[in-house]
C-alpha cells in the first residue's frame, strides 16, 4: 500500500508539470493582458486620454513582467512554486495568489465535498429503492427525478432559484455565505443555521445532479449482479432477501462507483463553480472567470492546477476504496 502511495505521488509530479504547461500555454492564448485592463480602467473610470492610458499601462507591464516572453513568464511562475510554495502575485485583487487560494478553496472544497456526499449516499440508496422495485411507480418516480438532475443544466437551475428567491420572496441576502450580524462572530449553532440558510440552493443543485447520476449507475448495476449466479445460490441457501442484496449484491454493485470517485470530486467543483457563479458566492467559481475575464493569469493558473490536483488525488483514494470494498484486487498489480 505504501509502496503504491509513493509510486501515485512520483507518477503525479510530471504530470501536473505537464499540465501547468499546457494550462499556462492556453490562459495565455488570448490576446491581452492585464495591462489593457489597467488601460480601460484609466480611461473609462479616471477619464484619461488614450495616450497617457497607454502608457501608464506600458509601465504596469514592465514593472510585472508582462512584456517577458511566455516561456519566461511561466519558469518565473512555477519556479516560485517549487522553490519557495510562492503561487505569483494578483494583479487584479493586489495580493498573493496564495492568500487568494486560501480565501476560496476552502469553502469550495467543504461545499463540493458536502455535496458529494449527500450525492453518493442519497443516490445510491435511491439506487437500490429502484433496482429492488423494478417497473414499479417508485421506480418509474425516481426514474423521473434521475433524468431531470442529468438533463436540467445547472446554471438554468440556479437562476431559477435565484429569481423565485429574489423576486418571489424577497429574499435581499444573496451572494454571501452569513448575515452582516454573524460576519465575525466565533461559530455557534445559530451561526451555523444561518450558513445554511444562505448556502442551501448551492448544494440542492450541485447535489441533485450527482444523486441523478449515482441513481442511474447504482440502479442498473444491481440489477445485473441480481440476476448473476451467485446471487440465485444464495438465495437458494435459504438467505433472506435483505440479506442477498445488502451482502452480496450490493458490494458487486459498488465497484464501477467507487471507481467514478476518482473524477467525482473535480466534477463537484466545477459543479459548484456553476452555481456559485450565479449566486456570487465568495468560491472558487467568481474568482477563477473573474481572472479570466481581466487577465490575471498566475490566479487563473493556479486554480487550474489545484482542479488538476483534485482529480489525481481523487484517483488515487478511489483505488484505495476499491481495495477496502474488494481484497481480491491489488494495488499496482502486486500483493500487498
Amino acid at each position: 500500500m505504501l509502496r503504491f502511495l509513493i509510486m501515485r505521488i512520483l507518477g503525479a509530479i510530471p504530470l501536473l508539470l505537464l499540465l501547468s504547461v499546457v494550462t499556462f500555454a492556453i490562459i495565455q492564448a488570448p490576446p491581452g493582458d492585464y495591462g489593457d485592463t489597467i488601460r480601460s480602467m484609466l480611461i473609462n473610470q479616471g477619464g484619461a486620454a488614450p495616450t497617457v492610458a497607454e502608457a501608464q499601462a506600458e509601465l504596469y507591464r514592465e514593472a510585472h513582467g508582462l512584456n517577458d516572453p511566455i516561456i519566461v513568464q511561466y519558469f518565473r511562475w512555477i519556479g516560485g512554486i517549487v522553490t519557495r510554495f510562492d503561487f505569483g502575485h494578483s494583479f487584479f485583487y493586489n495580493k498573493d495568489v496564495g492568500i487568494v487560494v486560501a480565501e476560496r478553496l476552502p469553502a469550495t472544497i467543504a461545499l463540493a465535498l458536502t455535496c458529494h456526499l449527500l450525492a453518493s449516499l442519497l443516490g445510491i440508496g435511491l439506487g437500490i429503492l429502484a433496482a429492488t422495485r423494478q417497473y414499479s411507480w417508485v421506480d418509474t418516480g425516481l426514474g423521473i427525478i434521475s433524468f431531470l438532475g442529468m438533463t436540467i443544466p445547472r446554471f438554468l437551475l440556479a437562476i431559477i432559484i435565484l429569481y423565485f428567491l429574489v423576486f418571489r420572496l424577497n429574499v435581499s441576502e444573496v451572494g454571501m455565505f452569513f448575515s452582516a450580524r454573524y460576519g465575525g462572530a466565533p461559530w455557534s449553532w445559530d451561526k451555523f443555521v444561518n450558513l445554511v440558510q444562505h448556502v442551501w440552493p448551492v448544494v440542492f443543485i450541485a447535489t441533485f445532479g450527482g444523486l441523478a447520476y449515482n441513481m442511474r449507475v447504482m440502479r442498473a448495476n444491481l440489477l445485473d449482479v441480481l440476476n448473476s449466479q451467485y446471487v440465485e445460490t444464495a438465495r437458494a441457501k435459504g438467505l433472506p432477501e435483505g440479506a442477498v442484496i445488502m451482502k452480496h449484491a450490493v458490494p458487486n454493485a459498488l465497484h464501477p462507483l467507487v471507481a467514478y470517485q476518482g473524477v467525482v470530486l473535480p466534477y463537484m467543483l466545477t459543479g459548484e463553480i456553476e452555481v456559485a457563479i450565479v449566486f456570487g458566492l465568495a468560491t472558487v467559481g467568481p474568482a477563477i472567470v473573474g481572472s479570466m475575464g481581466v487577465g490575471d493569469v498566475y490566479v487563473t493558473a493556479t486554480f487550474m492546477l489545484v482542479l488538476a490536483a483534485t482529480l489525481i488525488v481523487g484517483n488515487i483514494i478511489s483505488d484505495l476504496l476499491l481495495v477496502a470494498l474488494d481484497p481480491r484486487i491489488r494495488l499496482g498489480g502486486g500483493s500487498e
